[in-house]
């Protein structure tokens, strides 16, 4: 139940910044205003379209959280744009008016990823295409088609813009676009409340089923085998199935070698990190597309500094955008340095394995000696593939001078390391923000 009473919105907002801290919650809570509360759900209103975008994106949950813990609240949130632009007021509500109308029909899809808004280059340009045409004649060529790479390259905007084309070009094909977390629920619900013939109905009869974030099956038997046999039901009636993952098949830990086999038999098409030249390009359409003023030094200076993650990159001009929109002040390189000097170094100091130690140990309460160590237990373990990954992340070490530095470990360790980590963080905010804050150390 929803408690109302004086200041509730006051104290959610203490508890964002005392999770959130000063700087982002100053940024980008602020501003917002709460609208109206009710029991199912609440209305905030954000200053414009970059303030809706950004905290739908990666602040959602903080809200969620704050709400439920002080006032009981589990329902929707809505963000409503309060700027004046008629326009682009009604770009935004032409999206969420789709969003409500494929949800209605159980596709959840993001209105925001299609091919049109999707920047190519030599780093994606072979699964793009693969994408295009898989989108172009779903079930008769590619399937299963396995997208794989890094973080925040473009994977979800890939397969999400494989659903939209389909829904938007070829009519009578149902669609159905799940992230495997959500697969995994569904399982375990529909195990506990003898289901499972739904599930199988749901899953089983669709035309193109689209899974992101497949590495998360990894040690989930139950879901495992239930994915198996879908896929096996979809494949023998030549229907269209794309996977998403952070590695290939092969390299996805804890699953049958069956599973492996079936991920890999269609086409595989891995995503690179992108070129300065895509960066750019990634830049200027961002801007383009949200009518933002981007000096082209701080363009460059962004594309420069930004070295592998779109979203990252996008996340920056986006903050950019966001603090000239209170301010009333243009973009500019000096602003650009002091509103990103968070996220981004200017100087270009290098980043040694020592100090990455010095800053990992201080964070964990433990000595430099011991993420040297071989000692495996839980304490020591988990800081030292934090320091593996961090390395990656910011130095140009490869995996076995890596591996050196941090107990004599070999570059499978590493891998492995940095892979547990990025799992971990994917699950745990607060893990996730305790290596975001020792790697903001130490670039600072």
């Amino acid at each position: 139940m929803l408690k109302k009473g004086e200041g509730i919105w006051e104290k959610i907002l203490l508890k964002i910044e005392e999770r959130l801290g000063k700087g982002s919650f100053e940024l980008w809570f602020k501003p917002l205003k709460l609208i109206d509360l009710k029991e199912d759900s609440i209305i905030l209103e954000v200053p414009n379209r970059f303030f809706k975008e950004w905290i739908e994106e990666n602040y959602l949950n903080y809200l969620t959280e704050a709400f439920s813990e002080i006032a009981g609240f589990t329902g929707q949130f809505k963000l409503r744009i309060a700027e004046k632009d008629k326009e682009l007021k009604k770009e935004v509500m032409q999206l969420e008016n789709r969003t409500k109308k494929l949800a209605s029909k159980g596709i959840f899809l993001n209105p925001r990823y299609t091919f049109e808004n999707f920047v190519v280059g030599p780093s994606n340009q072979f699964a793009h295409a693969a994408a295009r045409t898989v989108s172009e004649q779903p079930g008769s060529v590619y399937s299963p088609l396995f997208i794989y790479g890094g973080v925040g390259l473009g994977k979800t905007h890939l397969i999400n813009a494989i659903g939209n084309y389909i829904v938007d070009n070829i009519s009578g094909l149902s669609v159905l676009y799940v992230p495997i977390e959500q697969f995994t629920n569904e399982v375990i619900a529909a195990i506990r409340h003898q289901k499972m013939a739904e599930l199988k109905e749901k899953y089983r009869n669709v035309d193109v089923l689209l899974v992101d974030d497949i590495q998360f099956i990894s040690g989930k038997a139950a879901v495992q085998e239930e994915l198996f046999h879908t896929f096996n039901s979809l494949y023998d009636k030549q229907k269209q199935i794309v996977m998403a993952s952070d590695r290939p098949p092969k390299e996805i830990q804890d699953i049958p070698d069956r599973l492996k086999t079936r991920f890999g038999m269609g086409l595989i098409a891995d995503i690179q990190p992108p070129e300065y030249e895509t960066k750019i390009a990634i830049l200027n359409k961002k801007a383009e597309k949200e009518k933002i003023k981007l000096p082209e030094e701080v363009c460059h200076w962004l594309a420069k500094k930004i070295k592998s993650n779109i979203r990252e990159l996008e996340g920056c001009l986006i903050k950019l955008a966001a603090h000239s929109s209170l301010t009333g002040s243009p973009i500019t390189m000096d602003m650009a340095k002091s509103v990103l000097k968070d996220v981004i170094s200017d100087e270009d100091r290098p980043v040694t394995p020592e100090l990455i130690q010095k800053t990992v140990a201080e964070s964990f309460g433990l000595k430099i000696q011991d993420l040297k160590l071989k000692r495996r237990t839980k304490e020591v373990a988990i800081p030292r593939q934090v320091g593996m990954y961090i390395a990656r992340e910011l130095t140009e070490l490869s995996l076995s001078d890596i591996g050196k530095h941090f107990g004599g470990k070999d570059h499978s360790t590493v891998i492995y390391a940095c892979k547990q980590v990025e799992e971990k963080m994917s699950k745990d905010e607060r893990f996730k923000n305790l290596v975001k804050s020792i790697i903001d150390r130490i670039k600072s």
